[in-house]
């Protein structure tokens, strides 16, 4: 199979926006992915789409890819709408890898939307519950922060994991938020603030827990055959794994760990041909404080148990040994459900492109984006490394793809 290339991506700012729709997002996210190019993308290169959206408040549910796509111009290319809850965009960009390694398009834009602010709180908490199982925790009163309090509270009992550990979760992303013009909550937070929040559901507080958000998100992605069109510094999908788990946590035999997660992250690393070691970033699902906490066990940064200690030592801060979402994650950069795991890939462009300024990671050759649906009924991992050089050195003809393009004109 052919190898998948990441030439450009980008998103919107993150926030809330009541003049905006999904598709003026989506179409703002594509300019400027494509703009985001080395060399450049015209539309008419884009051979598939797929787009990811939960389509929060029920507005165009059916057939809301192509209503994405055909507003931005892509005129009668097939494209897919991708539901997997807060995992809808990482999913999005796996099957643009896919299409592209099978030979079936060259070049394939992956990306996702979503406009969350526009509704009351109670609707909000709706559309939220709908990732979470349906007749045995939401009918029954459970919300989506209620069934990650379970979560934290049972990995405070098992392995002593502190409100505070939490907190230092919350106080790194908000300060690596702060350096990002893109996020929605753009500002620090003290340990204290975190700490003497609101109580949202005990043992979250306020600060434990990611915003509602708008915004719009997208990858563009290249085979081989084509990647040296667009870019001589090439960023390779190295490795993608994928899982599903029971979509209701009273369902699972533990409540400290995502083993979709855990087996996302085993395929991806197995495929890339590396280990947890071998990366120099991540941007990880941390919806609330303990779900960050729960991936760097789940995929592989610690041992079960060592994640509040190891954002205690500040190994996933910024100039840490691991850096941990740069961008300010779900809780500062903001979740908008459909666009986040699309929104994780373009921070990790930026950073292996070296282009994410103040919150650049020296030197970043290797990164990991993590993009969960629910409380982990799905799990997606990519692996992307930069590969300097290599596109320069592929013959300069034109693919299969543009010949033909040729030939038609």
């Amino acid at each position: 199979m052919r190898d998948a290339y990441l030439v450009g991506a980008a998103q919107t700012d993150f926030g809330s926006f009541p003049d905006e729709s999904y598709r003026s997002l989506f179409a703002s996210a594509f300019e400027a992915a494509r703009e985001s190019v080395p060399e450049g993308m015209d539309p008419d290169d884009v051979d598939e789409a797929v787009v990811g959206t939960l389509g929060v408040g029920g507005r165009q549910l059916g057939l809301s890819g192509p209503a994405a796509t055909e507003h931005v111009g892509l005129h009668g290319i097939p494209t897919t709408r991708v539901e997997n809850a807060c995992a809808a965009s990482g999913y999005a960009v796996r099957q643009a890898v896919q299409a592209v390694r099978s030979g079936m398009a060259d070049v394939v834009l992956a990306g996702g939307v979503e406009i969350m602010t526009d509704m009351s709180g109670d609707a909000t908490k709706y559309w939220l519950g709908v990732s979470g199982e349906t007749e045995w925790e939401r009918l029954s009163g459970t919300t989506f922060a209620g069934v990650y309090a379970q979560m934290a509270d049972a990995h405070m009992a098992e392995y002593g994991t502190t409100s505070e550990q939490l907190s230092r979760v919350a106080v790194k992303n908000h300060r690596n938020g702060a350096k990002n013009p893109h996020a929605q909550l753009g500002f620090e937070c003290s340990l204290e603030d975190a700490e003497n929040a609101q109580t949202v559901a005990d043992p979250l507080t306020l600060y434990h827990c990611c915003p509602t958000t708008d915004g719009a998100a997208v990858a563009l992605i290249a085979s081989e055959d084509a990647v040296s069109e667009y870019t001589d510094d090439p960023i390779r999908i190295a490795g993608v794994g994928a899982a599903s788990d029971a979509v209701g946590l009273f369902q699972r035999d533990s409540y400290t760990g995502i083993e979709a997660s855990q087996r996302a992250a085993e395929t991806a690393y197995r495929r890339a041909g590396i280990t947890p070691e071998d990366l120099d970033f991540a941007e990880v699902h941390d919806c609330f404080s303990i779900a960050e906490i729960l991936a760097y066990e789940d995929l592989g940064f610690c041992e079960p148990g060592e994640g509040g200690r190891l954002v205690e030592s500040g190994a996933t801060a910024l100039g840490g040994d691991l850096p941990v979402n740069t961008s300010g994650g779900l809780k500062s950069k903001g979740h908008p459900i459909g666009a986040t795991g699309a929104g994780q890939v373009a921070e990790a462009f930026k950073q292996l492109s070296g282009d994410a300024g103040d919150r650049q990671v020296e030197g970043a050759t290797r990164g990991l984006t993590h993009n969960v649906g629910g409380s982990g009924g799905g799990a997606v991992v990519h692996v992307f490394e930069r590969e300097a050089g290599t596109a320069s050195e592929k013959p300069s003809e034109p693919s299969p793809r543009k010949r033909e393009q040729e030939v038609g004109r």
